[in-house]
């Protein structure tokens, strides 16, 4: 596995180490608020982990006391100020959430403070979300005459249950982590000063089980929410390539050797 120091290009930072790749938003003094441009490189981030296989996890944050607030609203009268160009940032976003959701590694977003709009969106994609008991969560496109995209809606109807979903984009209410948990949004909350460590926790402990184990049941649980017959066949695929591999040899030598496995993908 890799490790190295951290890479910033725009307005996110990226690090790698030891197959946890962590993507920092990096734009405090706007809580983290997504241009364009920033949409379209997270997209590419993603798009880049997908082909990596020394990758086993992404922890998804956001820089300083904020995860994210969504979309920077200083853009919308020139990216989004016409139907035309509201379509496109609108492509953008749904390129963002869709790499975000088809990674085939596991996904946490770890979330303090403001999760508003295409910030929650992208929680939503993510596998796992955990989150300080600072975070506030919203989705207030009612508040600014706008629909979001169709399938980051599914995917928060997916991690919120329909009901919940229907509150949040009716209402533009605010949800605090107890409430976010409760609804089954968040796997956990931590104290604000104990996000980090938790996440990293969390990411190790998935780092180190059966990268191609992980890989096949990510696919299942995928093909097992979408009901459709590629994402099936392509979960069977994945779940057969397990059996033939030298990990699941190592699993049970180490079992039998009662130490803990060294598994490498393969």
């Amino acid at each position: 596995m890799q490790t190295g120091p951290q890479v910033k290009t725009g307005f996110l930072r990226t690090g790698h180490s030891n197959g946890v790749v962590t993507i920092t938003i990096d734009r405090p003094e706007r809580k983290n608020a997504m241009t364009q441009a920033m949409w379209r490189e997270m997209a590419a981030l993603f798009a880049d982990i997908a082909e990596d296989a020394s990758v086993r996890v992404v922890v998804l944050a956001g820089a300083g006391e904020d995860f994210c607030a969504g979309a920077d609203i200083t853009e919308f009268d020139t990216a989004r100020g016409s139907t035309d160009n509201a379509r496109s940032y609108e492509a953008d976003n749904s390129a963002t959430f869709a790499a975000i959701r088809n990674c085939p590694v596991p996904t946490i977003a770890a979330i303090r403070g403001i999760c508003f709009g295409g910030g929650f969106g992208m929680a939503a994609a993510c596998d796992l979300r955990v989150s300080s008991s600072t975070a506030l969560f919203s989705v207030p496109a009612a508040r600014l005459g706008l629909a979001y995209p169709v399938d980051a809606m599914a995917d928060i109807v997916n991690a919120l249950g329909p009901q919940m979903a229907k509150y949040l984009a009716f209402s533009a209410a605010r949800l605090d982590a107890r409430s976010a948990l409760d609804a089954g949004f968040l796997l956990e909350i931590v104290e604000p000063g104990g996000l980090s460590l938790r996440t990293a926790e969390l990411a190790r402990t998935i780092a180190d089980n059966a990268p191609l184990s992980i890989l096949a049941s990510k696919a299942s649980i995928r093909a097992s929410l979408s009901g459709d017959r590629d994402d099936a066949s392509h979960a069977i695929v994945l779940g057969n390539r397990t059996f033939e591999s030298t990990d699941y040899l190592e699993g049970r030598s180490a079992f039998r050797e009662k130490r803990p496995p060294a598994f490498t993908g393969r």
